[in-house]
């Protein structure tokens, strides 16, 4: 049924439109208008997000039956971790959250659990050090505030 999928999709862009929105609230950084500034990753987020709901409202999947297996009880798990993963980025820090996370959905979509937290670590530190130091972008510390140099 392919309603579902146009539904979904609509509601989809408006979220889409409402973050985009959002991102526009955002102060203008320090280095201008043109700069790098903390709305650049959202609202490419909500750009994808709006294409992505765009094509799914155009072209919906004919065979949209929710997998109601293992699969849909992985893509619940997935959904938890991501709230979480949400709800501690303050609190515990980019980094420990980050590895936390994508150690967690690395390790249930198979891959052994040292490897997929040592994944998550490694993963969590590229990102914070690209935001860091390449966007001069700054990621919260939390826990790790110990490290932080002035």
């Amino acid at each position: 049924m392919t309603f579902n999928d146009r539904i979904f999709g609509v509601l989809m862009i408006v979220l889409a439109v409402a973050y985009g929105w959002g991102t526009t609230q955002f102060t203008e950084p320090f280095g201008g208008s043109e700069a790098v500034g903390p709305d650049t990753f959202p609202r490419l987020l909500a750009v994808v997000l709006a294409l992505s709901s765009l094509y799914m409202v155009v072209r919906p999947d004919p065979d949209n039956a929710w997998p109601w297996s293992r699969t849909g009880i992985e893509l619940i798990i997935a959904v938890v971790v991501l709230i979480l993963y949400a709800m501690l980025l303050q609190p515990l820090g980019f980094i420990i959250s980050t590895t936390l996370a994508v150690g967690t959905l690395c390790w249930r979509m198979g891959s052994r659990p040292v490897k997929a937290y040592v994944t998550g670590a490694v993963s969590g530190v590229v990102v914070f050090l690209l935001f860091n130091f390449a966007l001069d972008l700054a990621l919260p510390m939390g826990l790790l505030s110990f490290l932080e140099v002035n």
